[in-house]
């Protein structure tokens, strides 16, 4: 039971976090992300033919997907540490982590200078996604391994 409830919690924890994220108004959001790109930008400028604002954008994109990779996986190993099957975990993780993403955008419309936007969400659900497509692999591999060590006997 306790192990359930701490695989529970890491969700919960990366669910603040993209709360707290993006509760900040676009000013300071904005801002911050330029820092870092601006950074990225100063030491690859000279030899990748990119403009700034494409650099930040694709930075911002890219933090929406990872975000929501992450969170797929945490709420797919939770799910599983709970007794869930794998092909149910996977859905119930997608379904839940498509929904929060959903959420989080609908809660930006409240945000000052921010904005909820679809193609966020379908970011996010990719993100998702692709994190439980990776889940799937190594579960794959982890049923497979086992099975050799099981025959080996």
């Amino acid at each position: 039971m306790k192990k359930q409830l701490l695989a529970w919690l890491w969700p919960v924890l990366w669910m603040v976090l993209i709360f707290t994220l993006s509760h900040q108004p676009a000013g300071v959001s904005g801002g911050i992300s330029s820092e870092i790109v601006r950074q990225v930008f100063s030491a690859i400028a000279s030899f990748v033919p990119i403009e700034f604002d494409t650099l930040h954008t694709l930075f911002r994109k890219s933090a929406h997907f990872f975000a929501y990779l992450v969170l797929g996986l945490l709420f797919a190993g939770a799910l599983g540490k709970s007794g869930v099957g794998l092909q149910r975990a996977l859905f119930v993780a997608f379904a839940l982590s498509a929904l929060y993403a959903a959420s989080d955008e609908f809660h930006q419309l409240f945000i000052p200078g921010r904005s909820g936007e679809f193609r966020d969400v379908l970011i996010d659900s990719a993100g998702a996604a692709t994190g439980l497509f990776f889940y799937r692999l190594i579960a794959a591999f982890k049923w497979q391994h086992d099975k050799k060590a099981e025959t080996s006997w």
